[in-house]
């Protein structure tokens, strides 16, 4: 059985982590490096590090950033934010990235996909979906850091960039992000369920109990959080001690 994995994510603006509401109320969370450092002591399985104005700003990810990153930590590191073509992935590779993850950019050009798998891998392709539910739409993909409502329904583009040959999918509920009551389990089961590659849920963690519900309920591989830990409201160490005691198979 392959273990499940806790995944502090680091979203990055002006090279300050921050963290906000349901992708708004920003404020500042700390310098990443220290963060990225402490976490990788605390024993995450992974690092995410999103520049979230990257595309919004059409610019480029902070390619200086993530190397001083990479340079303090042991742990896997996923880079996104301003990706659009393999130069990009190459330049993130080699700052020492481990992985990235794609979002707007995928939704503009789906080829783009299939073209960072065949050329790097597709362990090395996420593709992260921001999705939000409203009663006239049911559950959407949105681009532009959360911002433009795309035509696309959630479960059905997850399938898709899979097909397309992406490695993993990190599934943001927009409704629960920030509000630390629990992951969205119903769209994060139903995607989960429709792809073949491991599923990251991400948006709403508030409780121990929400990461266990999003491995035994929702089937997720692996749990994201950001608040949560960068305001040391709950420890990782306490949190897989917790998971481990309840029989689910984690890294200690």
């Amino acid at each position: 059985m392959l273990t499940k994995r806790i995944i502090p994510c680091l979203d990055i603006k002006n090279g300050r982590t921050v963290k906000g509401v349901q992708f708004e109320n920003i404020r500042d969370a700390g310098d990443p490096v220290e963060l990225a450092k402490w976490y990788a002591g605390q024993g995450a399985d992974e690092l995410v590090f999103l520049d979230i104005t990257a595309t919004n700003e059409e610019r480029k990810t902070f390619a200086a950033l993530v190397r001083d990153i990479a340079r303090h930590i042991d742990i896997p590191f996923t880079v996104g934010g301003g990706i659009s073509a393999v130069a990009d992935v190459e330049v993130l590779l080699h700052a020492g990235a481990d992985k990235v993850s794609i979002n707007s950019s995928a939704i503009r050009n789906p080829q783009l996909v299939e073209e960072l798998a065949k050329h790097f891998g597709s362990q090395c392709v996420t593709v992260a979906i921001d999705t939000k539910y409203t009663d006239a739409s049911g559950w959407k993909v949105y681009a532009r850091a959360g911002t433009v409502e795309t035509e696309h329904a959630t479960v059905d583009w997850a399938r898709s960039v899979t097909d397309l040959g992406a490695g993993e999918i990190l599934l943001t509920s927009m409704n629960n992000d920030g509000t630390k009551a629990g992951f969205a389990l119903d769209i994060t089961g139903e995607v989960a369920r429709a792809v073949s590659v491991p599923v990251i849920a991400s948006g709403g963690a508030g409780t121990k109990q929400h990461f266990a519900d999003a491995f035994n309920v929702a089937h997720a591989d692996a749990a994201l959080a950001a608040s949560l830990f960068h305001f040391r409201e709950l420890g990782v160490p306490e949190l897989k001690q917790y998971l481990k005691d309840k029989g689910i198979a984690i890294r200690i």
